[in-house]
C-alpha cells in the first residue's frame, strides 16, 4: 500500500484539470521505449492518432533488446505452411500448467488467441518477419510455436520497430525524457496526462487522452526485490537497468490491484565470469549441467527460469554447461552465442576427460556422469534424475562453458483487462490508463521463477502492447 504523502510524489493530483500549465497535448502518451511501447505506439498510430512516446534512456529498446526475439503464438499461417498442428486452447493449457494455473485464464487464453495476430500484423503490416523456429521445441511447450526474427537477437527487433515507426508522421519520440509523475483528476482518479522532463527543456506537463505504461518491470530496484523477490535481491540481474518500478508504483497510488508480484523470469545459463548469455537452446538440444564435483544436479529440461535457483544453489553457485559439435553449429549464429565465443566463454575438447580437467573438475566423477547421461539418451537406461528429452546423444568433438544463475525480469505488475487497461482492487478499470510488458501483471504465477513458460516475456510485452496501444487509439477515435 502506498502511503497518502507518498502518492503526491508519485502521482499530481488536481481537482481543476483545464487550469494547469499543459506545455503539450497528444491524443496518446506512451511511456517506455521497449517492445511494448514500440508496438502499443504503431498499433494506436494505425487509428490514425496523435502519439507521443517518450522514454528515460538515451536509446530505445528495454529488455526487449537483451531478449533472443522469441514470441510464442499458436495458430500462425507459419506454422500451417510447416504442417505444424497448433491451437489457442493448447497453448493456453501450456502456459496454465506451467504457471499452476497462477494467472486469470480467460486474460491468458485472450493473449494467446491474439498471438498469431501479433505474429502476422508485424509481417503483413510493418514488414518485420518472425519465422517460425523449428530447430527444437522450448520446455513447456507443446508444439513448434516460438517464432523470432533471423539473428535471434532482440535489439534487431527494436531497430525494426524503430524503423517501422519513423514511417509514421503521427508518432513522435522523445529520448532522455523521464516521466516523473501522472497527472489525475482527484475526484475519479481518471488519467490526464504525465510529468515529463525532457533533456534541454525541462519539466512539461503533457496531457494526453489516453496514457500507455509500458516501463517494464522492477529488476533493478533493489528495494522492490527485497519486498517482493527477497531471494533475488542480491543476485547477479542480466536485465535492463532503466526497468525500476515506477509504471506499477504509479498504478499502485491510483489504487490498481498488483498481481503476481513474486513471480520472476530468471535464467540458470548465463556465461560465468563473463555475463553473456548462453542460450538455453543447447539443453533443449541434449546438452547436461554439471557442478564443481562433476555431478549432475537436476533434469535440466524443466525450464531455464526455475534452473537459476538450482545453479546458484550449488557451489560457488555455478554450473559447466556439457554439448557437442553439433548443438554448437546449429546455435553459432545466434549473436548472444557469438558473444560468447568472442568473450572465451566456450571451450572445445576432445574428450569428456580433456573438458575435466581443464574446468577443475573430478576427472573420474565427471566421465561417470557422462557415460550416464549418454545411456539415457540412448534408451539404454532411465535417468536418474527424471530427464526425458534428450535429442541425439552429444559425441566429441565436446565443447564447455562455465554457468552462473541469473534475474532476467519481474513477472508481477498491475492487473488489467481484456482491453490492457489497469484495474482496481474493485474490479473497475481506472480510467484513462493502460499497460503492458513488465509493468502488467504477467503469466508465470503467483511466486517464484518455475511459472516462466520459455519466451512469455515477449508474448505479454508485445501482445498486451498491440491491444493497449488498439484500445487507447480507438477510444480517442471515439472522443471516450
Amino acid at each position: 500500500m502506498v502511503a497518502a504523502q507518498e502518492k503526491e510524489h508519485l502521482v499530481i493530483f488536481t481537482d481543476r484539470p483545464d487550469d494547469l500549465p499543459w506545455d503539450i497535448e497528444v491524443d496518446v502518451l506512451v511511456i517506455g521505449t521497449g517492445g511494448c511501447g514500440l508496438i502499443a505506439s504503431l498499433a494506436a498510430a494505425q487509428k490514425g492518432v496523435q502519439v507521443f512516446l517518450v522514454e528515460k534512456e538515451k536509446t530505445a529498446g528495454g529488455n526487449t533488446s537483451l531478449s533472443q526475439a522469441m514470441v510464442p503464438a499458436a495458430g500462425t499461417r507459419f506454422q500451417k505452411e510447416a504442417g505444424i498442428e497448433d491451437s489457442v486452447e493448447l497453448m493456453t493449457q501450456d502456459i496454465l500448467h506451467k504457471n499452476s494455473n497462477g494467472s486469470d485464464p480467460e486474460l491468458t487464453r485472450h493473449v494467446a488467441q491474439e498471438s498469431p495476430k501479433l505474429v502476422e500484423w508485424l509481417n503483413d503490416s510493418l514488414g518485420i518477419r518472425l519465422d517460425l523456429v523449428t530447430e527444437f521445441i522450448y520446455p513447456g511447450h507443446s508444439q513448434y510455436r516460438i517464432h523470432a526474427n533471423r539473428t535471434k537477437k532482440g535489439a534487431h527487433l527494436v531497430n525494426d520497430l524503430l524503423q517501422a515507426a519513423a514511417r509514421y508522421e503521427n508518432i513522435d519520440i522523445a529520448y532522455n525524457a523521464p516521466a516523473r509523475r501522472l497527472i489525475a483528476n482527484r475526484k475519479d482518479g481518471a488519467v490526464l496526462g504525465a510529468e515529463v522532463e525532457i533533456e534541454g527543456v525541462g519539466k512539461n506537463l503533457a496531457r494526453a487522452k489516453k496514457v500507455i505504461l509500458a516501463l517494464n518491470g522492477f529488476g533493478a530496484n533493489r528495494e522492490m526485490l527485497a519486498k517482493y523477490i527477497p531471494e533475488m535481491k542480491d543476485a547477479y540481474y542480466f536485465g535492463h537497468e532503466g526497468n525500476t518500478g515506477e509504471g506499477i508504483l504509479w498504478g499502485e497510488a491510483l489504487g490498481a490491484a498488483l498481481d503476481c508480484m513474486g513471480a520472476y523470469q530468471a535464467h540458470g545459463s548465463v556465461a560465468h565470469p563473463h555475463g553473456t548469455l548462453l542460450t538455453y537452446v543447447t539443453v533443449s538440444m541434449g546438452a547436461y549441467h554439471v557442478n564443481l564435483d562433476g555431478k549432475r544436479f537436476v533434469n535440466e529440461y524443466h525450464g531455464y527460469s526455475e534452473h537459476a535457483l538450482d545453479v546458484l544453489a550449488q557451489k560457488e553457485g555455478v554450473a559447466i554447461a556439457v554439448f557437442d559439435d553439433r548443438i554448437y553449429r546449429t546455435v553459432q549464429d545466434y549473436e548472444d552465442f557469438q558473444q560468447c565465443i568472442r568473450m572465451g566463454a566456450i571451450r572445445k575438447f576432445d574428450s569428456i576427460r580433456d573438458l575435466a580437467a581443464s574446468f577443475r573438475l573430478p576427472v573420474e566423477d565427471t566421465v561417470a556422469t557422462h557415460e550416464a547421461f549418454l545411456k539415457a539418451a540412448r534408451g539404454e537406461a532411465k535417468d536418474p534424475l527424471g530427464r526425458r528429452e534428450f535429442g541425439k546423444p552429444l559425441e566429441p568433438p565436446l565443447y564447455g562453458a562455465k554457468v552462473t544463475g541469473a534475474l532476467f525480469h519481474t513477472q508481477g505488475g498491475l492487473k488489467v483487462n481484456k482491453r490492457a487497461q489497469i484495474i482496481r482492487k474493485d474490479g473497475t478499470p481506472i480510467p484513462n490508463l493502460f499497460a503492458g510488458g513488465g509493468t502488467a501483471a504477467g503469466f508465470s504465477g503467483k511466486a517464484g521463477p518455475a511459472g516462466y513458460l520459455s519466451a512469455n516475456g515477449l508474448l505479454a510485452a508485445l501482445v498486451l502492447g498491440k491491444i493497449a496501444g488498439e484500445a487507447a487509439g480507438e477510444a480517442c477515435g471515439q472522443g471516450s
